[in-house]
This record gives structure tokens, C-alpha cells and sequence, in this order.
């Protein structure tokens, strides 16, 4: 399957929110008439997997617009800033958590109208180093779960990291996939 492409050069921006782009352009059709085309843009995004004493930290998380909810550690990348060191940013603000030895696990583009990646990361050897550093718009508690536990809640409605979610999902359906994915998450 081939990849999205990129918006055309020719596409111009019609709004800028706080975090969304509108973009337009004219689109030639197959049959040789032309429409309006629009796709959003938006910061890139990082997931952080942390494992840390042979368990998976997972963030207990409410937002102003959200009711309570589990993931893990994730936000936008800053204008510039490279994919790994936003993870190694969000991990630390999040949780108060650092690791050395970080594994990029995926590069995933969501949604086909919206020009966004996701970068998803798997940080192995977390350790406590400092408090939190929350954003003023974030509730955040910190809670390990074992690998068996964990892959049961990435599969609840209650989790909310649909890259996780998905890659847990796959490895259930493979023959001796979760014990591959618990090799992965801990070095086994």
C-alpha cells in the first residue's frame, strides 16, 4: 500500500488555530474536473512506552475536556525539536522518569486529512530522577502495572494509546506473539 502523500505544494492555509491548520487546494478529479481538497496539519506527536522495574508505567491522566483516562506518556513536539528528544522531554515532565536505552518502535501517520506522525517509543531502565512538571492543564498520577496486567488493559476501554493498543492486538493474534512483545519490553 503507498504511503500518503504529502499536501501539494500549491495548497494554501485558510485558518490557525491553537493547534490546528486548515489547508485547501484545487484538486484535478479523474474524470478532469477539479474540486476543493482540505487537510488539516498539526504538530507531530510522541508516545513514550516506559518500563521501569519489570513493569510498564502508565499514566492516569485528566485533561480541562476530559473525563479521567489511562496511557501513557505522550505529547506534541515543540516547533523544531527532534522526535527523541520530545520523548525524553514528555517522559520527564509526565512522570519524573529518564532511561538511556530508548527504541523507536514506529512512525505511524493516523488519519489520511490530517498531515500529522506519531512517533512511538519504547523506553527501557526508567528511573525516578525528579517530580513532575505538568502543564497547568494537566492532572497526572504515575501507576506500574506487570506486563500481564498491562496487556490486559491496553485492550479496556479505559486505555488510551491506540498505538499501543493496536501493537498489543497484533501480537495476540501471532503465534507466540506476546511472549515476543514481553522479549521486546524487557530485554528478555
Amino acid at each position: 500500500m503507498k504511503s500518503i502523500k504529502s499536501m501539494p505544494a500549491h495548497a494554501r492555509k485558510v485558518f490557525t488555530g491553537e493547534i490546528f491548520e486548515v489547508w485547501q487546494w484545487d484538486q484535478e478529479l479523474y474524470d478532469g474536473t477539479t474540486a476543493i481538497f482540505e487537510r488539516l496539519r498539526r504538530p507531530d506527536t510522541v508516545v513514550v512506552l516506559p518500563i521501569a522495574e519489570q513493569s510498564v508505567v502508565v499514566v492516569e491522566e485528566q485533561q480541562p475536556d476530559t473525563d479521567l483516562f489511562l496511557s501513557i506518556p505522550s505529547g506534541r513536539l515543540e516547533e523544531g525539536e527532534d522526535p527523541l528528544e520530545g520523548a525524553k522531554r514528555e517522559l520527564k515532565e509526565e512522570t519524573g522518569y529518564e532511561s538511556a536505552d530508548w527504541q523507536l518502535l514506529k512512525t505511524v501517520r493516523p488519519v489520511s486529512k490530517i498531515e500529522w506522525n506519531v512517533y512511538v517509543y519504547l523506553a527501557r531502565g526508567c528511573i525516578k530522577t525528579s517530580e513532575q512538571n505538568l502543564d497547568a492543564g494537566e492532572k497526572i498520577s504515575v501507576k506500574q502495572y506487570s506486563f500481564d496486567d498491562f496487556v490486559e488493559l491496553a485492550q479496556s476501554d479505559a486505555f488510551r494509546a491506540t498505538e499501543i493498543t493496536d501493537m498489543v492486538l497484533r501480537a495476540r493474534l501471532a503465534p507466540e506473539g506476546i511472549a515476543a512483545l514481553r522479549a521486546e519490553f524487557f530485554k528478555e
